[in-house]
C-alpha cells in the first residue's frame, strides 16, 4: 500500500473543506482530507475506527432524501508539532443541521478535530441528547405545519 501525500495546508482549511464537502454531497473528496485510521467519536455512541467503516456511513446518508448541512460559529487551531502541520487540534462550536425527507434537525455540536500530515485523524463530536430530542421534535413541528 502506498502512503498517501502530505497536504500542504493548515489545520483550520482541512476542517472547513471537510465541513464544505459534507454540505455539497462530495463524500469522496470529503474522505481524501481522512486518514485511513481515522476515528471517529459520538457522545455516548460506539466509535467508528477506519476510513472504509466511516466512508461507510457517510456514503449511506448521500441520498436524495437525506442531508447535512453546519454552521460554523467558531473554530480555532493549536499546534503541538513544528512546523504547524504535523500535528494540530482544531476545536469547533458549530450547529449542525441532519435532514430526513421533509424533516430538518438543529443540534449543537462541539468538534475536536486532530490533524497529522494534513490529514483527519480524529473527528470527536460532542453533543447534548436533550438539545438533539428538542431539534428533532422542533423539525418535526416545522414539517407537519408545512
Amino acid at each position: 500500500m502506498s502512503e498517501l501525500p502530505e497536504l500542504q495546508q493548515d489545520a483550520i482549511t482541512t476542517v472547513r473543506e471537510f465541513f464544505a464537502a459534507l454540505e455539497m454531497g462530495a463524500v469522496e473528496e470529503a474522505l481524501g482530507l481522512l486518514d485511513p485510521g481515522i476515528v471517529w467519536k459520538n457522545t455516548s455512541l460506539p466509535d467508528v475506527r477506519g476510513i472504509g467503516r466511516v466512508g461507510g456511513l457517510l456514503r449511506g446518508l448521500d441520498r436524495p432524501s437525506f442531508g447535512f448541512r453546519a454552521d460554523m460559529n467558531h473554530i480555532a487551531a493549536e499546534s503541538t508539532g513544528s512546523p504547524i502541520e504535523e500535528g494540530s487540534t482544531v476545536l469547533t462550536e458549530r450547529v449542525d443541521y441532519l435532514r430526513a425527507g421533509p424533516v430538518e434537525i438543529a443540534f449543537w455540536v462541539c468538534g475536536t478535530f486532530e490533524i497529522v500530515d494534513g490529514r483527519i485523524t480524529l473527528w470527536h463530536d460532542h453533543f447534548s441528547w436533550e438539545n438533539f430530542l428538542r431539534g428533532t421534535a422542533a423539525g418535526l413541528w416545522r414539517a407537519i405545519r408545512r
